[in-house]
């Protein structure tokens, strides 16, 4: 027996389950770090500091990893502007997204894409990676400036559907670039924050979160619009 697409279901199967044996290792891994919170990150930060002059390339290597394991992203950051203040910080925590970026989505595809397009069938897949080619950097951006939802996950997620890894490092540089300000710019100000820069902080979050929002509003009405569209009729032949 087949579907539609001519894929035998015992492969399809097992393509589900290999996918929800991956999803069931991260959502464990997810509480580990993310919630029962394993990883002490003062132990990480003080380890960091020994490195001396190397510890801002030191961090970004780090965290990028810790990233990877869901470790809170707005805690590294806080993390990187208590280390090195709001400038250097910043740029630390931005080379530290875009690793976090690249280590998820080649996992995600190593362990996910074959699968994914197996269960989507042939065509649907095909169709996919079109319009991943045409959109697949601003998902990614776009995705960043969404509040609520988790960069890693969603990186693991864009691995898994085959987004470029190029158009992972970029986009994940420019939608992550207002995020590491803020939560770098807090982590600086930890010791005062009515300062002007944890202020200006908390200001551009807000801008960010409504800009995100909508625009994942806009993309969601776009998206249901285009899937409720009845498909167009054929065009009648001369001879008819």
């Amino acid at each position: 027996m087949t579907d539609d697409d001519g894929s035998p279901l015992p492969s399809r199967r097992s393509h589900a389950v290999r996918l929800a044996v991956f999803a069931a290792f991260l959502l464990g891994l997810f509480y580990l770090v993310g919630v029962a919170r394993v990883v002490d990150l003062d132990v990480v930060r003080s380890a960091v500091s020994a490195t001396g002059p190397a510890a801002p390339l030191a961090y970004v290597v780090v965290s990028a990893v810790l990233g990877a394991l869901f470790v809170p992203g707005p805690l590294l950051a806080a993390g990187s502007g208590v280390l090195f203040g709001p400038v250097t910080g910043t740029f630390v925590t931005l080379g530290s997204a875009v690793g976090t970026a690249v280590i998820t989505s080649l996992i995600g595809r190593r362990a996910g894409r074959d699968s994914a397009r197996a269960l989507l069938g042939a065509r649907r897949a095909d169709r996919i990676d079109e319009q991943i080619q045409r959109h697949g950097l601003w998902a990614v951006v776009g995705q960043r400036f969404v509040p609520g939802i988790s960069d890693a996950f969603a990186s693991y997620a864009f691995g898994a559907f085959g987004v470029p890894l190029l158009q992972m490092a970029v986009g994940a540089f420019i939608g992550s670039a207002p995020r590491a300000f803020v939560y770098t710019a807090l982590g600086a100000s930890i010791g005062d924050l009515s300062a002007p820069l944890a202020y200006t902080a908390i200001g551009v979050w807000c801008v960010t979160a409504v800009i995100g929002t909508f625009a994942a509003h806009r993309g969601w009405r776009a998206w249901r619009n285009r899937s409720t569209e009845p498909n167009p009729p054929c065009a009648s032949s001369p001879g008819d």
